[in-house]
């Protein structure tokens, strides 16, 4: 018998790293199980060609001194020990459309924000200040967003405001809604569903500051593991829990496919809910919250292009861009037909750093739908377990390459010339190294008509087994963050959890005063 536990989590994503970390601080003995070879879930990265790339942190908002995420991060122990690129500061993203010229800006700093937009839409100065006092009002309702304590939040008007609505009733000219609305990949906007408060989370923390993780997300990992490490918790890799053990109806161990036992108190899984249920077994659920789980809309994937450039090729832009076709194409671009992908994509770039100005690397993502894999859907492959998934795949890949080209050469007409190698991960790699259902980019679909379906409580109907990361409430950096300082709170007290949070981080001043 292994030692036991007061906490096993499952999934060493950001929800479960933040949540080792929080529940090591308060004294206990916790362990990490990882199926990969990777720790960190999204946070993750890999080499092709020796350049380093990001499989989903491509930028981080909200790092300033005394900013939200900034606040956790410290109290986390990990902010001083980033290495990190503050983005260009009046055009953090810019949104572009076929056969127009202009790059309209989202630029830092809200009246900044405002004052860029203004350029390019002088008669809706007004407008374009209040949309941006709305997002910042919103995001004050979350109170977690804010360290505050309390359910502000649950308010009906809140949730049940759609993000499409609100901006065509504040804004008269339709590219401006567009560009507002623009970086809708950050949270796969649905015109028909998705709340206002989504965009707003989403946006949100980049107005405040935007950043670049330099040389990859994955730092965030590597500090959080060592951190936890260093407060005595235990961490393990290929370790893939593959069955849930209860005597009579407690859940006391899990095993994994390696055969290994793990015994504990409490389980956190920071696994897609849907697949956390299927692991361990619809019976241990009543029918009704079990199917409730499965049929939750789960949101869209995505296919990524990974490009190395040649060495001086491609030049350095510390911006992103998130290209539509046409603007008013912006909230449909999910239901896609194959002969118009992709519709719409986002583009980033790394800047080689033994060559400045120039880029070393360029990631750029477009939506797909997991029905597009069906042919590969019984194929699994990561670098832990390797398989092949066929020619038909290989080929399938090389046609979306083709396709993704096309796209990108109507604003960047000389990039093939740059190009290096070229690499991609489809919704299937999202699925196999991340563990999310059916590669899904961001959890659970939320839908304003609809506003508590997809709201997940941490609690599940097993008392002792609790959920973490981008399935519960907010998908992104921040929002999962909070995920875990929501679930930890079932362990420790959410108000004692969030006031040891304030001292730490009045402590930390103080010492560094």
């Amino acid at each position: 018998m292994q030692d036991k536990f007061d906490v096993i989590i499952i999934g060493s994503g950001l929800g479960g790293l933040v949540s080792a970390n929080i529940l090591a601080k308060e004294g206990k003995k916790v362990c990490v199980l990882e199926k990969n070879n990777q720790f960190g879930g999204n946070l993750q990265t890999f080499v092709r060609d020796k350049s380093i790339f990001d499989t989903g942190i491509h930028y981080i908002g909200g790092l300033d001194k005394g900013q939200n995420l900034y606040q956790y991060f410290k109290y986390l122990d990990i902010m001083d020990d980033l290495k990190l690129k503050r983005m260009d500061i009046d055009a953090y993203d810019v949104i572009t459309f076929d056969d127009d010229e202009y790059e309209y800006p989202h630029a830092q700093g809200y009246d900044n924000f405002v004052k860029q937009l203004v350029k390019f839409f002088p008669e809706e100065e007004k407008a374009i200040q209040e949309y941006v006092d709305k997002v910042k009002d919103v995001c004050y309702r979350f109170p977690l967003y804010n360290l505050e304590e309390g359910d502000r939040y649950y308010g009906e008007d809140l949730l049940t405001l759609k993000a499409k609505d609100y901006i065509d009733s504040t804004i008269k000219d339709p590219k401006l809604r567009a560009v507002l609305a623009g970086s809708n990949l950050l949270y796969a906007g649905d015109p028909e569903k998705t709340p206002f408060y989504v965009h707003a989370l989403s946006v949100n923390s980049y107005m405040e500051s935007a950043w670049r993780c330099i040389q990859g997300g994955s730092q965030i990992a590597k500090l959080l593991v060592k951190r936890f490490r260093a407060l005595g918790g235990k961490i393990y890799k290929y370790q893939e829990v593959n069955q849930f053990n209860f005597e009579e109806d407690k859940l006391v161990s899990v095993s994994t496919t390696k055969g290994d036992t793990f015994y504990a108190d409490n389980f956190i899984s920071n696994v897609d809910p849907k697949l956390t249920l299927q692991i361990v077994g619809k019976e241990r659920f009543r029918k009704l919250y079990y199917k409730r789980i499965q049929n939750t809309e789960s949101i869209i994937s995505s296919f990524s292009l990974y490009i190395v450039f040649e060495k001086g090729t491609f030049p350095y832009i510390n911006k992103n861009y998130y290209h539509t076709k046409t603007f008013d194409q912006v909230w449909t671009t999910q239901g896609y037909s194959e002969e118009n992908w992709p519709e719409a994509y986002m583009f980033t770039t790394n800047e080689d750093l033994k060559n400045p100005g120039y880029a070393e690397n360029l990631t750029s993502i477009a939506y797909m739908r997991f029905d597009e894999m069906e042919p590969w859907s019984d194929t699994f492959n990561t670098v832990a377990e390797k398989n092949d998934r066929g020619e038909d795949y290989e080929a399938f890949k090389q046609r979306k390459i083709e396709a993704y080209l096309k796209e990108i050469e109507k604003k960047f007409p000389n990039i093939r010339s740059c190009i290096k190698s070229i690499h991609t991960s489809t919704p299937l790699s999202y699925r196999d190294y991340i563990g999310c259902y059916e590669g899904s980019m961001y959890g659970f679909a939320k839908d304003a008509d609809n506003p508590m379906k997809s709201f997940l409580s941490p609690r599940t109907r097993i008392p002792n087994l609790l959920f973490t990361g981008q399935g519960l409430n907010m998908h992104g950096v921040l929002g999962v963050t909070i995920s875990a300082v929501v679930t930890c709170g079932e362990l420790v007290g959410k108000e004692h959890l969030l006031q040891r949070i304030k001292d730490t981080l009045a402590e930390k001043e103080l010492s560094e005063s």
